[in-house]
């Protein structure tokens, strides 16, 4: 890495003037359409593979996420937690989807299963097939304590390439779920937490929606729900001051990070209304420099992505 940092920093101090556009209020949370997300992520994972000095981690991503979009179509419907358990849940301020499920739920089980078949027949290299073996061939109770990791933010640092099969196999699982809630029932649950399963943002998102132009949402690292938070107000201490935005000199601009002086953590924020093809995960990894250059200068990523784990 070059001695000079080629980042660029600009304080912000102002309120955002950025007009929301065709409505004064966005809505608050876009559920995930599993449908099409996980193929979606596959083709900008491709897309940004070509050239990229992590291409061929990259193309090994877009396999994986092709195989989260194929094993959808043979899975059970996926159970909801109770009517009367969900109204609880709202009342008291949490959730509706719980993360402390575990292996419990045989829907999960086997949404793990068939991803791991489906994952076996892609081409990758010698680690990653080992860790694939190891997943295969973990019982029950291995498995469950792999779930429990990864949803607990516990991963070992050891065993993060194993994980990643597993946290592969959760982001199905959950995104299936989040897509069947009702949106109107959705409500905030705390700053930086999703509202449909209380995880981390990968990354939040400038969109270009009709009806949402120029709103910024937090995208979940587990469901993909989208979530409306406001702009340049950090989303995990909610401080409106000391905000600033770092970005790699030379680029594009339209992957920055957010940076928060009051907590020192920083989030990325995708101008997806000025580069439609972003996506939060493919993009967060794809931009491992930028967050190499931030934690240069003294800022703590509170952003999760399990396939850059220990980031």
């Amino acid at each position: 890495m070059q001695p000079a940092s080629p980042l660029r920093r600009a304080k912000v101090i102002q309120p955002d003037p950025t007009a929301i556009g065709d409505a004064a209020v966005p809505p608050f949370a876009r559920l995930p359409d599993p449908t099409a997300l996980f193929a979606t992520r596959a083709t900008r994972l491709r897309a940004l593979a070509e050239g990229h000095p992590l291409g061929p981690y990259l193309l090994f991503l877009a396999n994986l996420s092709e195989c989260q979009h194929r094993v959808q179509a043979d899975l059970p419907e996926p159970r909801l937690p109770a009517g009367e358990v969900r109204a609880r849940a709202r009342e008291h301020g949490m959730p509706p989807l719980s993360r402390r499920g575990g292996m419990v739920d045989a829907v999960l089980g086997a949404t793990l299963d068939r991803l791991l078949g489906l994952a076996a027949r892609i081409d990758m290299r010698t680690p990653a097939r080992a860790a694939l073996m190891r997943v295969q061939d973990a019982d029950h109770e291995a498995r469950d304590n792999m779930v429990h990791a990864v949803l607990g933010g516990s991963v070992p640092a050891v065993a993060r390439a194993d994980h990643a099969y597993v946290a592969a196999a959760l982001q199905v699982h959950f995104a299936r779920q989040a897509a069947r809630l009702d949106r109107t029932a959705i409500e905030p649950v705390g700053d930086g937490a999703c509202p449909c399963c209380g995880a981390a943002p990968v990354a939040s998102v400038i969109v270009g929606w009709s009806g949402a132009h120029g709103a910024r949402f937090c995208a979940c690292w587990l469901c993909s729900t989208l979530w409306h938070v406001v702009r340049i107000k950090c989303v995990y201490c909610g401080s409106t001051g000391g905000i600033g935005y770092q970005h790699i000199e030379g680029g594009t601009g339209t992957v920055k990070a957010e940076t928060c002086d009051s907590c020192r953590a920083y989030l990325k924020v995708l101008h997806q209304h000025k580069d439609p093809p972003l996506e939060p995960v493919a993009d967060d990894i794809a931009t491992l420099a930028l967050d190499l250059l931030v934690q240069e200068t003294g800022y703590r990523r509170g952003a999760l992505n399990p396939f850059l784990n220990g980031c």
